[in-house]
């Protein structure tokens, strides 16, 4: 069984440990500061990351130094994507990576992929509207954008995309596309942010039986 060690011990870091202690899967340490876990544990456990981009930007070499794999689950980091890759690959260490990992924020973008397939040069005009809790940094969000190059690469447009901070929203996403004619709308709501946490432990349970870097819907 695996042995996970959470990045990052805020809201989202407290959702993980709930998510654990559900599936019995023990939590070795919860840290704000993974550089200081020592690499005698950290060699043998999983880490799961939900911090901030800074954060991640600052100990990402460590996280693919030092442990078994990686589940990271924080965003904004897409500009030093290739850095952080070569990192994890001249490692040998497995990680896997979302801008979102809830199950049904996968299905959803399978939907976009597939409406924007069938549209494609028939005169429809995209945007994306994400709705996110005041204390999100960064915007638009990493699922908007991962949902504006599944449009693009689609449809052939790229999408506007439009961002809101209100109260404590965990996540809406909603796609729209519009013709002279018509309106298709796919939106994806999240009640709370148990979905998120259910998905990064999953797959964390997956590091054990793959190789490489890989996207999360990739695995799906």
């Amino acid at each position: 069984m695996i042995k996970v060690v959470i990045s990052g011990y805020g809201r989202m870091g407290h959702m993980v440990e709930d998510e654990l202690k559900r599936r019995g899967i023990p939590l070795v340490e919860a840290s704000e500061d993974i550089a200081a876990v020592p690499e005698e544990t950290a060699k043998d456990c999983v880490c799961i990351d939900f911090t901030t981009p800074e954060a991640f930007r600052k100990n990402y070499k460590t996280i693919a130094k030092n442990f078994k794999g990686a589940v990271i689950g924080t965003t904004g980091w897409n500009d030093i994507a290739a850095e952080v890759i070569t990192a994890f690959q001249q490692n040998g260490k497995p990680m896997v990576y979302a801008s979102n990992f809830s199950l049904g924020v996968g299905a959803a973008e399978a939907a976009i992929a597939k409406v924007c397939e069938i549209l494609r040069g028939a005169g429809y005009t995209p945007s994306i509207e994400e709705i996110h809790h005041i204390h999100k940094l960064d915007a638009p969000s990493g699922t908007a954008k991962t949902m504006g190059k599944i449009i693009e690469a689609n449809l052939g447009k790229a999408p506007e995309i439009t961002s809101v901070r209100e109260g404590e929203v965990p996540g809406i996403h909603t796609v729209t596309l519009e013709s002279s004619c018509d309106k298709i709308t796919i939106r994806h709501e999240a009640y709370s942010r148990a979905g998120f946490a259910a998905g990064a432990v999953h797959a964390a349970t997956l590091l054990e039986t793959i190789t490489g870097v890989h996207e999360f819907t990739e695995l799906l």
